[in-house]
Formats: C-alpha cells, sequence, structure tokens
C-alpha cells in the first residue's frame, strides 16, 4: 500500500482522515491489523466497526454531539443551525447503524417455554402474553 499523506507517527487521527478521503465514501475493508509495542499482528478480513464507517463529517457531528453532551442547544450554537436541522441530521445518522435492543420482549414461544419449565406462574405467563398483544 502508498503510504498516506501525513504517514508520520503521532499522526493517526490525520491518517484516518485522509484514508476516508482517498476511500470517497467506498467501503473499507482491514485486512491487517498491528498492534504496535506488542509485536500482535492479525491478518484476515475485518469489517470496521459502525461509527467508523461514517463519513468524516459524520464523525465529526457525532463527536460534537458526545462533547455537548447531547446538548441540541449547544449544537445549534457550534453547527449554527436550527434544532429540526441537528434532528433530521441525528435522526439521518442514526439510521445507519444497527442498534442492540436491550430489552428485548420475549416472544409468546419463550413465555410457554417458561411457563412448561415451571420459572414462572400461569398468573405471571397470562399477564406477559396480554401485554404482548
Amino acid at each position: 500500500m502508498t503510504p498516506l499523506p501525513n504517514d508520520a507517527p503521532g499522526k493517526p487521527a490525520s491518517d484516518w482522515q485522509d484514508l476516508l478521503r482517498i476511500a470517497q465514501g467506498n467501503p473499507i475493508l482491514v485486512q491487517r491489523v498491528r498492534i504496535p509495542g506488542k509485536e500482535i499482528s492479525v491478518e484476515g478480513e475485518f469489517a470496521l466497526p459502525q461509527l467508523a464507517q461514517l463519513s468524516l463529517e459524520d464523525q465529526v457531528f457525532v463527536m460534537a454531539f458526545l462533547r455537548s453532551h447531547g446538548s441540541i442547544k449547544e449544537m445549534e450554537q457550534t453547527f449554527g443551525v436550527s434544532y429540526p436541522t441537528i434532528k433530521a441530521r441525528l435522526n439521518r445518522i442514526s439510521s445507519q447503524f444497527d442498534f442492540v435492543d436491550t430489552d428485548p420482549s420475549p416472544s409468546r414461544a419463550d413465555v410457554l417455554e417458561k411457563l412448561k419449565s415451571g420459572e414462572i406462574s400461569a398468573d405471571e405467563a397470562i399477564r406477559t402474553l396480554e401485554a404482548l398483544k
């Protein structure tokens, strides 16, 4: 691979920005990972984490949002745009992610299996099943 501009130690943010510019929105596939100072390298094909797949501009926006502790008012001031513009951009960015359901509802089959195994009572199974409707 041809070295990236600013390919000097201590400039990883710049390297990442250069890589995103070179890719021009195309997917990036990592084939080798090296941990400096540990003499460990792993080769294969690795997809980038979802945050790393965002455009450079969207990454900057997400970092600003985190720095502002999620304050849309502060984001309005930082970017000089309105509340609906900030919300629309957050919605567009968040639509690119697969979110993990941290409190999934049990399926009907799960409830019946728990009832069958004695983990829950019949009354609890009825309440849970009615809540699923």
